[in-house]
């Protein structure tokens, strides 16, 4: 522990920043080396992890560590934004670790000594680990990274006919294999991590393969789906549904919604003779997936997962309440988790009350003054209220952009900005002045959890417009879209 020590105390006011947080890390990694040395003197039980880190322009003081939604850690900072802790007891597999917002996912197994170093302005590309376990995971991590560069050109591969978009595909897949393989070679791996480096490869190949007819046939032609190669979705019969290692794994997931997106198209095109456009709000499309999801996946924890997403996101975007009650109803039947039924049955109640001509739900706001006030009290007149949030830098900045815009065009309406960050009002602070945005008009919730459940916010995207008495106009407004901009025209000419 004496070590542990002089890594606090470790300092010299002469030293450039930047040599000094070095050096600090450094004494961290000795910590992990004397404190494990330790460990095996007392012959200490092996089923034990350390994890710690620092992390650098940190928007709160501490990590939280994820094994499951109902198992979570959290790691408190000290005053140089480092932590460190065992974990005792734990199960092997993937965690998820959150911080201001944004999270990634690691693997722990036993006796791993991980350290994580990180800046959140570039969360993921700066993400460093050291100490053992590291190489593991720096390996998943550059993979993770390369799937989603792969998959920012993926909208280009659409446009290539079956064959060609398939040959692309599999000479991606086979080179990352390939590397997996020589990896491997050099040193001795768990099954665990060859299975999710694996996984990571084949089922990002598999995802892109679902998502393919959407992209290429487009809404409009996507009943054509069915022209596709009769050997297009032979990988399907390696598909495990159940595999519940991986159940936090985003590939996994991403793979798993867009493969029952597409199944669900069989049913949808089934008595279709003619070209009908695709609607992926249709009441019986999700009522297929669901049906799908139920029949095919038998681990509760995973198919549960997949039930409630998909529930949510119908009723987020339905705007016809039978509608609701019927995927609602298909839901209930289904999901075993009393936790996710208590969740979407408040979900849907806090639709009913965001409905045209309903008041504006009373949310207490910070402003930057740290005053709390309701967001009711803030309407004079017809106003734009939209959400932002400092994980999603060119929303944040573009909605600015937007809404200044907007206030030249109509200045007979207010916008009011609500940042959605569950982190320390501070950040949120600092956030507006890096950014040199307007201070008057920007609130931060001070309950964010509640408060977006209560206004039903899935996605910065949505904004809300309300008339002077607060009552609600358009409860789903999208500040983009030329729809928006075409009520707000309307409104304008209705006042004059």
């Amino acid at each position: 522990m004496y070590t542990y020590i002089l890594y606090f105390c470790s300092y010299n006011e002469n030293q450039p920043t930047q040599v000094i947080q070095m050096k600090q890390y450094i004494f961290l990694l000795l910590t992990l080396s004397t404190l494990l040395g330790c460990k095996n003197d007392t012959q200490e039980e092996d089923n034990y992890v350390y994890f710690g880190g620092e992390i650098i322009n940190p928007t709160n003081d501490y990590v939280l560590l994820y094994n499951s939604e109902d198992d979570v850690d959290t790691l408190y900072m000290d005053e140089n934004n480092r932590f460190l802790k065992k974990i005792s007891n734990f199960k092997s597999g993937l965690y998820t670790f959150f911080h201001g917002g944004e999270y990634q996912w690691l693997l722990l197994e036993p006796k791993d000594s991980l350290l994580i170093r990180l800046n959140t302005i570039d969360f993921d590309e700066s993400l460093v680990f050291t100490g053992d376990g590291a190489r593991k995971n720096n390996y998943l991590i550059k993979t993770f990274l390369e799937n989603e560069d792969d998959n920012q050109k993926f909208m280009h591969l659409c446009q290539m006919e079956p064959a060609a978009f398939e040959k692309v595909l599999d000479s991606i897949k086979d080179k990352k294999l390939n590397d997996l393989n020589d990896f491997i070679k050099q040193n001795s791996y768990s099954k665990l991590f060859q299975e999710i480096a694996t996984t990571s490869i084949n089922y990002n190949y598999y995802a892109n393969k679902e998502i393919y007819p959407f992209g290429y046939f487009g809404y409009s032609n996507l009943i054509h789906f069915k022209d596709l190669p009769p050997n297009f979705y032979d990988y399907r019969k390696e598909i495990d549904y159940n595999n519940e290692a991986l159940s936090d794994f985003y590939t996994y997931n991403k793979f798993l919604y867009s493969h029952f997106n597409n199944l669900a198209l069989a049913k949808y095109y089934k008595n279709a003779t003619h070209n009908v456009v695709f609607d992926n709000k249709s009441v019986n499309y999700n009522l297929e997936k669901l049906n799908l999801m139920d029949s095919l996946v038998s681990n509760r924890r995973i198919k549960n997962s997949l039930l409630k997403n998909t529930t949510r996101d119908f009723i987020l975007v339905s705007q016809d309440s039978s509608e609701i009650q019927e995927v609602l109803g298909s839901f209930l039947k289904r999901t075993t988790s009393d936790k996710d039924k208590k969740y979407i049955n408040e979900l849907v109640h806090s639709i009913k009350n965001l409905k045209r001509g309903k008041r504006l739900p009373s949310l207490e706001l910070l402003d930057y003054n740290d005053n709390i006030v309701l967001i009711d009290t803030l309407v004079k007149r017809a106003t734009v209220i939209y959400f932002w949030s400092s994980n999603l830098p060119v929303h944040m900045r573009n909605s600015h952009y937007k809404v200044n815009a907007l206030k030249t065009k109509y200045p007979q309406f207010d916008f009011i900005g609500i940042n959605i960050n569950d982190d320390d009002n501070s950040h949120w602070k600092s956030t507006l002045t890096l950014n040199k945005l307007p201070v008057t008009n920007e609130y931060q919730f001070k309950e964010p959890n509640d408060a977006m459940n209560a206004l039903a916010i899935n996605s910065v995207n949505k904004s809300i417009l309300v008339n002077k008495d607060s009552k609600i106009i358009n409860p789903n407004a999208l500040l983009f879209s030329s729809e928006f901009e075409e009520q707000l025209e309307r409104l304008s000419h209705k006042k004059q």
